[in-house]
């Protein structure tokens, strides 16, 4: 035989065995279990034309929801959370705690804590809103709560929560606390689950900042299940079924009072100097911000017996309505330390820079 043709034949031969090896070695990996010193096959399960597939796993929306429901429950939540801010007969700062509306009226929760001692507050929310608070309309030692009135004048849209008074709540039901605006970062609004639950307390899960302590429960729904009253590493709300049964004990006839307004009328005595505690200057109005525009008035205040506005008078124009407006409705936000009742005339100028 020709020894060219016998060596093409030859080379022929080793190349159709490599390729054949070369296939079968390769059908091994794919079908079989892979070596101990190989990957496995990753692109086996990839979606048509090799893209891999971009639909979120059910893991991966798992951890997704929950921050996205949170995030919308203390939206519909935080407005109607406010900051009480409690003061003594003398116009001292007494206590600062959570509580929040449970009727377009005025009407709020707190502990008793915060109000012990207590002649005069305030409430404010996280948009800005003070709101002078006339009095106690019911209180409980022994549950510490108690239910107060703010004055919301003139009448406007007030955010309120609703209460579950369903008091069969299951141990283990995912709740949150949504603390004021005002509490900066401690505010947020904390997922925790109810660890037990007893007549008139609920037990919950988790650490919450003592700046919580009157702050809403809520269940998924945003509807108030208990306030809490005890925070740190051990968390104790009052159910809402509790503040419900307190809520009963407010007739038609009760008034909002300060028990130590009626103690301290009782005595007489000498009459306390007028003091201001609260008197933000009035801001610019943004409608009259024409350059070199200005304007100075005058106004009476009159102040009742808790330090609240009554009146403000306007003794001399600004000579700009929308500046005697400005002024009048910061003016009304003032308070004076508890006193007889008195008159203040405020000079008050408004300047562009």
């Amino acid at each position: 035989m020709n020894p060219r043709l016998l060596l093409r034949y030859a080379l022929c031969v080793a190349v159709l065995a490599a390729v054949g090896c070369g296939r079968k070695s390769a059908s091994q990996v794919v079908s079989g279990s892979p070596s101990p010193s190989m990957s496995p096959v990753t692109n086996a399960t990839q979606s048509p034309a090799g893209v891999p597939s971009t639909t979120p796993s059910s893991e991966a929306k798992a951890d997704q929801s929950p921050s996205s429901d949170l995030a919308k429950l203390e939206t519909r939540i935080r407005p109607s959370v406010i900051w009480v801010t409690v003061f003594d007969p003398k116009g001292n700062l007494l206590w600062t705690q959570s509580g929040f509306f449970i009727s377009p009226d005025g009407r709020f929760v707190t502990t008793e804590r915060a109000i012990e001692g207590g002649i005069n507050a305030v409430a404010k929310t996280a948009d800005g809103g003070i709101y002078n608070v006339s009095g106690i309309l019911v209180a409980s030692k022994a549950l510490d709560l108690a239910v107060l009135q703010a004055d919301v004048k003139p009448r406007k849209l007030l955010r309120f929560l609703e209460l579950h008074k369903d008091a069969d709540l299951t141990v283990g039901t995912g709740v949150a606390v949504v603390g004021s605006g005002l509490a900066g970062s401690e505010g947020s609004p904390h997922e925790m689950t109810i660890a037990a639950q007893d007549s008139d307390h609920l037990e919950i899960a988790g650490t919450t900042p003592v700046s919580s302590i009157g702050a809403p429960v809520v269940n998924e729904n945003g509807d108030v299940i208990g306030v809490v009253t005890s925070a740190g590493e051990k968390t104790i709300a009052r159910s809402s079924a509790t503040l419900d049964s307190l809520l009963s004990r407010i007739t038609d006839d009760t008034q909002a009072h300060w028990p130590a307004t009626a103690e301290t009328r009782a005595t007489p005595g000498p009459t306390p100097k007028p003091r201001l505690i609260y008197a933000p200057a009035p801001a610019f109005p943004p409608q009259a911000s024409r350059p070199s525009l200005s304007g100075t008035g005058r106004f009476r205040l009159t102040f009742d017996a808790n330090g609240n506005v009554t009146n403000v008078q306007i003794v001399q124009s600004t000579g700009n309505q929308l500046f005697d407006e400005a002024a009048i409705k910061t003016l009304r936000q003032w308070k004076s330390a508890p006193s007889q009742g008195w008159q203040a005339t405020v000079p008050v100028t408004f300047q562009t820079r």
